[in-house]
C-alpha cells in the first residue's frame, strides 16, 4: 500500500511541477526519483534490525 501512495504522490508532484511551468522531462525524473526511493524503502524494510522474526 505504502508503494501506491508513493507513486501517487510522485505522480501528484509531477503534475504540479508542470503546472507551474517546470519541464515535463524535469519533472518526471523528479517523480522517478520518489518512486525508485519508495521501492528502495520497501524493499529494504525487511532486512533492517527489529523486523526479522
Amino acid at each position: 500500500m505504502g508503494l501506491i501512495l508513493t507513486a501517487v504522490f510522485g505522480f501528484v508532484v509531477w503534475i504540479v511541477l508542470w503546472a507551474i511551468n517546470v519541464k515535463a522531462f524535469d519533472a518526471f525524473m523528479i517523480t522517478v526519483l520518489i518512486i525508485v526511493l519508495g521501492a528502495v524503502v520497501h524493499i529494504l524494510t525487511p532486512y533492517l534490525p527489529g523486523n526479522r522474526e
